[in-house]
This record gives C-alpha cells, structure tokens and sequence, in this order.
C-alpha cells in the first residue's frame, strides 16, 4: 500500500506567512500528525505533494522517510494526484490524505483500506452532517449505489439538499488510479481537476464503490483558518486527556490540560489545571504536578512533587524530591532522591546528590553538588568568564552561607562550611570554614559546624 498527501495548498485564509501545512497543532505541523497516521499504517511508500512554501515544508521534514513532488500550479484535487502518479507502482492500493487533516484516526484509516481489499474496487470516507455547506455531496441511486460526487459550486439545489458528504480521503487501487487520472476533465465551474470524478468513472465501468462513514465530524475536518485550527486543538487536548483518564491519571479540569508530545505515567499520578507537557515526559507513581507547571523532555521517579509555576526542560527529577513554587530546571539538570529545589531557584546543567536542598533565590550552572549538601539563599555559581563556561564542585555534606559566589573552576571540599556574603576564588579545604568578605580569603582549621539547639 502506498500513501499521497496533498499538501501544497496556500492556505490564505490564514493570514500567516507559515505555509498552511506548518501551522502548529498540538506543538507539531499539521503534516506531522498525518505523517503519524501513514507511518502507522506500515505503507511501502509515502508521497507528499508539495507546493506553495515548498522549500520550507521539505526542510521540516528533512529527516522524514517520504518522497516529495512539487505541484507548481495548483489546478485541483485531481491535478495533485496526477503529478504523484510516476511515483506510484502499477500494482497495489494508494491511500489519499490530506496534510491539512490532522486528527485522523489510523484505525479508521485501516478499516477504509481493508474495505478495499485486493479487488478491482474503491473505498471513500464518508459523513453525514445536519449542515453540508461546502462539501461535496454523495449521490447514490435507488438502490442506494454510489453513483457520483457533486461538489458544492456545481451542484443543483436537489442534490445540495444531501447530508452525506465526500470527506475526501480515497482508497483505491493503482491500477485504476493509473486508468482514471488521465480521464479527468475541468469542465466545471472552478476549472479544477476534481479526485472525485473518479468516482464517476467507477460508476460508469461498474467497478464497486465502498463507502465507510465516520462517527465523529472532527477526525476529518480540514484547516483553513485560525478558528479552525484552535478547535481541532481543543478536542485534540480532549482526546489526550479523556485517554489519560481512562488509564489512572486524575486530572484536576481536562479542559485545562494539554499535551504536545508523549507522556508515560505510572499510578496515582495528579496533574492540577494550566499544565503543559512537551515533548517526551515520563513520570513514576504518585507523582503530583501543581498548576501552570511547563515539563519538556523530563523523568520524574516515584513521589516527585512539582509546585505551582515550575518549569522543567530535559532533566531528570529522583524519587522523593519536590520542586518550586517558581523554580526553573534548564537542560541537563539531575537530581537525586529527596532533593529540595524551592523558590526561585534555577539549575543548568547541575547535578545534585541525594538530599541536597537549594531552598530559595539561587542559580546553580555547571555544577557537580554532593549528597546532603546545603545550598543558601542567593548563592551563584559563577560559571561564565565571557568565553567558555566552568565547572564548580561541591562535596558531600558541604554547607554554603547566603550571599555566596562560587566563582569556576572551583572546588568545595566535603564538610566544608562557606560562610555568608562569601566569595569564593580557590578551593574550600573539608570541614574547615572559609570566609571572604571583604579581606583576604582564609581558611580555620578545627573549626567547629554550629550544631541544632534542641
């Protein structure tokens, strides 16, 4: 089985000058999502007809497994075909899509195939809608056979009266495809090409016609303008968070919920309302998410709690560790278990043992920080020298005072006690206190850690 998408329209009435087929839904282009459904169908082949924006449609999907063909002059449906047929064996079936159609279902998309089968026959997606207008109408004869398609400009105002619509999407074999395309004919009010002439032509040859109607008017709805886009994202998000539900997670409003990637979960999972995942986001039992929390590419183990307004960006969270309200992970954070990142805190970059804290109003870049390490308010590693960036580490069981600044390369030994208002140039010996405000830095062997009054 081969698949064609037609993508080359303009997409004008969306007043933008992203092609229409890059326009995003869900964070991804509306081509990607059709792209999705083909690859899930395991097509041998996958063709895009391309057109206005061409050049920047491709490079987008440079890295995709599909053949491209430029249709230079849109002159319709059928013309689109047409240029994508060299492309497409003599044998086999071809499925039609539309790059612009973005929530179709591939279990949909195998019923219509299968309907098919390996038989001198066609299939097309049908719907049935209380309001037509626009679309393509399905006339069938007394017995109910498809005969043809009447499109909406050319139609009389008997045939406009039917509520059965074409939804555009074909299945029909090469070998008529190859047959029909060379037939069509723009003798028709918009001087197009019409694909759904060839349902004509089956009529005519007696070739059998199947049709398989969809339940749902959203799986084969088309974009054309912003408002469009925005409520197939809507009941996009619907889908996802309706399919989370059904498997354990609480979501608190799924009307407040969206998902722009791939979200693995384990029981007992609660995600709050404003709350987007991007990308690949896996998260363990028990995992709570405040409100307005953004995740991008992040693991987070058993137990993890994530406060309101938290944002986190290809990092890895321990089990047992809680994070915010207000604290930023940038790339290529880790934390242990039981970690304690608080408010206004960001990482870059970081690594933080088992137990560390980091309780407010600090930025922690190129870190390697050990286990049980204290980390003060307003304390910065100073990483950057305007050039090149360095790394600062800090042993187990170190303690550093408010108001500190580490500046890289720098090492802080284990037990080690940085004073407050502190700035930090050479290495920290263990279990001593370095002080530097204001005068030499120094260093007190013997010296003694303040101990917990009881």
């Amino acid at each position: 089985m081969s698949v064609v998408v037609l993508a080359a329209g303009k997409g004008t009435r969306m007043k933008s000058r992203l092609p229409k087929v890059l326009q995003p839904l869900a964070g991804r282009p509306l081509l990607a999502h059709v792209l999705d459904a083909a690859v899930a169908l395991e097509a041998t082949g996958v063709t895009v007809v391309y057109g206005h924006g061409g050049e920047e449609v491709r490079a987008r999907f440079a890295a995709a497994a599909v053949e491209w063909v430029e249709q230079a002059e849109q002159r319709g449906t059928g013309h689109a075909v047409q240029v994508a047929l060299p492309r497409l064996p003599a044998q086999g079936r071809t499925l039609i899509l539309y790059g612009d159609v973005p929530l179709i279902r591939p279990q949909t998309l195998r019923q219509l195939v299968d309907v098919v089968g390996d038989g001198r026959s066609l299939a097309l997606l049908t719907l049935e809608l209380a309001d037509p207008t626009g679309y393509g109408r399905i006339l069938r004869d007394a017995r109910g056979r498809v005969q043809r398609i009447v499109e909406q400009k050319d139609g009389s105002a008997e045939e406009l009266a039917v509520r059965e619509v074409n939804t555009g999407i074909f299945c029909v074999p090469n070998a008529l495809l190859h047959e029909w395309l060379p037939k069509l004919r723009n003798d028709n009010k918009q001087g197009e090409y019409y694909l759904t002439d060839i349902v004509g032509l089956a009529a005519a040859e007696g070739v059998a016609i199947h049709t398989l109607a969809v339940r749902q008017a959203w799986e084969v709805e088309g974009v054309n303008d912003k408002l469009q886009l925005a409520a197939l994202e809507r009941q996009h998000q619907r889908n996802n968070a309706e399919a989370l539900m059904r498997g354990g997670v609480t979501l608190l409003d799924p009307a407040r919920f969206d998902l722009r990637g791939t979200l693995e979960h384990g029981q007992d999972v609660e995600i709050d309302i404003n709350v987007v995942i991007e990308g690949q986001v896996r998260l363990g039992h028990g995992v709570k998410i405040g409100p307005n929390v953004l995740l991008r590419n992040a693991v987070l183990g058993d137990g993890v709690v994530i406060k309101a307004n938290t944002v986190i960006e290809d990092s890895e969270i321990g089990a047992g560790s809680d994070l915010g309200p207000f604290a930023r992970l940038r790339p290529g954070s880790v934390l242990g278990e039981g970690v304690h990142v608080g408010n206004f805190v960001e990482l870059k970059k970081a690594r933080l043992g088992k137990g560390a804290k980091a309780g407010h109003l600090a930025y922690l870049g190129d870190a390697e920080i050990g286990e049980r390490v204290n980390v003060s308010a307003g304390v910065i590693t100073c990483n950057y020298d305007g050039a090149n960036k360095h790394v600062t580490t800090i042993g187990d069981d170190a303690f550093i005072g408010t108001d500190s600044q580490l500046v890289a390369p720098v090492t802080i030994e284990r037990g080690a006690y940085v004073a407050a208002g502190s700035t930090i140039t050479r290495t920290a010996p263990a279990d001593a206190l370095t002080i530097c405000r204001a005068r030499d830095q120094k260093s007190i062997p013997g010296w003694k850690r303040p101990v917990k009054k009881k």
